[in-house]
């Protein structure tokens, strides 16, 4: 296997797309395809999640529907670890809990099945990008009502400009590009 040559914030930041005005005016939305279909890319935003949490125990990985499952995945599999998936409501098959959390527009709900995380199990969650962290603090939350202990929280890409990591400070928390506004 290849190892990654370590890139800089700067040019992981380069690999990523923005779309202005899109989903609605007003907003860029920040595309990660462009980072993800460049190789030498992709294995540097991986290698630096999962260097992350090298020492940190990971029982298993929380992918957030549903960019975080490219990014959570791979984590997983480079710690040897299982890789359990955070949906939106009415994705799972299986026996689940759910847990509803405030959008700007309304609520949705997050949810896992129930025999996804052991009681106790150290969890790392993993997400493509932190905004307000509605979606980051409602999985924590379902990991806990699980029974898992949240040993941290890693995203490829944070807009501090909408203080998500406010919602989530007595967590670690990791990101690898930072978007001041």
């Amino acid at each position: 296997m290849q190892r990654s040559r370590v890139l800089t914030e700067s040019d992981l930041k380069a690999k990523l797309r923005v779309i202005p005005n899109w989903p609605k005016k007003g907003v860029n939305f920040i595309d990660i395809t462009t980072l993800l279909m460049e190789a030498g890319a992709f294995r540097a935003a991986v290698d630096s999640l999962t260097a992350n949490f090298a020492r940190k125990k990971i029982d298993s990985v929380v992918g957030i529907e549903a960019r975080g499952f490219m990014l959570g995945a791979p984590v997983a599999y480079k710690l040897g670890v299982g890789f359990v998936p955070a949906r939106k409501r009415g994705k799972l098959p299986f026996k689940k809990f759910s847990v509803e959390y405030t959008l700007e527009y309304g609520t949705e709900f997050v949810e896992m099945h129930r025999d996804g995380i052991q009681r106790g199990e150290r969890v790392a969650i993993i997400d493509d990008l932190l905004a307000t962290g509605g979606t980051a603090e409602a999985t924590v939350r379902l990991v806990e009502k699980l029974g898992g202990k949240v040993a941290g929280l890693a995203f490829l890409v944070e807009l501090d400009f909408l203080k998500g990591r406010k919602k989530l400070e007595k967590y670690d928390l990791f990101s690898l590009v930072h978007y001041a506004k």
